[in-house]
């Protein structure tokens, strides 16, 4: 296991309509500090973060290389929740029934046309807002939250059941999204609980060289998952690691979503 320990520098911007007051640009650290970031809101009770633009090493090892993301946005605070999607999907796939639980059984496709239909409800398209799935790079950045350590609270493995349910705690089953700490820029779950659909295909290698807002797609049917889960080992609840996750339903599959402003 590569120990690379990513540089990130954070860029703070204001898009319409949001608080204009900026909080303090994060600084790389190995010891995080908790950053006020501005809060919304969507119509069924979801919770965002808006997360600054910036540049960040993603990756580790021999894969590590630049990313800068270019524009600000919206991340869910938690993963969806079996209540958030019974609401718009009207149906409830999980295996591990709860309302505050993560919603689980999710294929790619599922959490795609999920986005899709939230988008659409009136009290959404009244806003403006567009949901989908974030991008691998926003997915690493944010759980990052301007760290440079193989956790967002640090390299001390021990402390993983603090912030995670994972192998060691979770008794082989999921808990209800936030019941654990956040990381320091208010995001829950980002390590265990649940591997997290992303947008892009899976690729094996990243690209070479520096690169500005990444979404990697092919006809591969596999896509990114991240974050680990409670089935997993502490390894793979890691910031930088990835997997590939095919089309198909698993309980240990879930997501959390971004959400846009059309302009």
């Amino acid at each position: 296991m590569h120990l690379f320990k990513s540089a990130v520098c954070v860029v703070v911007l204001v898009i319409c309509g949001c608080d204009r007051s900026q909080p303090t640009p994060p600084v790389a650290t190995n010891n995080p500090t908790p950053v006020d970031l501005p809060e919304s809101a969507g119509s069924i009770g979801m919770e965002f973060k808006l997360i600054p633009a910036g540049t960040f090493t993603m990756g580790e090892g021999d894969d590590a290389h630049e990313v800068t993301l270019t524009k600000p946005f919206k991340m869910g605070v938690h993963e969806v929740t079996q209540a958030q999607y019974e609401q718009v999907m009207k149906n409830n796939p999980s295996n591990f029934k709860g309302a505050e639980n993560p919603v689980e059984n999710m294929r790619w496709d599922d959490a795609v046309e999920f986005c899709r239909k939230l988008s659409a409800l009136p009290a959404e398209k009244a806003e403006g807002n567009v949901y989908r799935l974030p991008t691998e790079a926003e997915w690493e950045y944010a759980c990052r939250a301007g760290t440079t350590t193989q956790f967002s609270f640090g390299d001390d493995e021990s402390k993983l059941g603090d912030y995670a349910w994972y192998r060691e705690n979770s008794a082989e089953k999921t808990h209800p999204v936030g019941s654990k700490l956040s990381n320091a820029w208010g995001l829950y779950d980002m390590h265990g609980s649940v591997w997290e659909w992303c947008q892009d295909v899976w690729h094996d290698d990243y690209p070479e060289g520096s690169v500005k807002d990444p979404r990697r797609g092919t006809s591969d049917s596999r896509r990114v998952i991240r974050g680990g889960c409670w089935y997993g080992p502490a390894l793979s609840c890691r910031s930088p690691d990835r997997d590939a996750g095919h089309n198909a339903r698993s309980n240990v599959w879930g997501f959390r979503v971004v959400c846009s402003t059309e302009s």
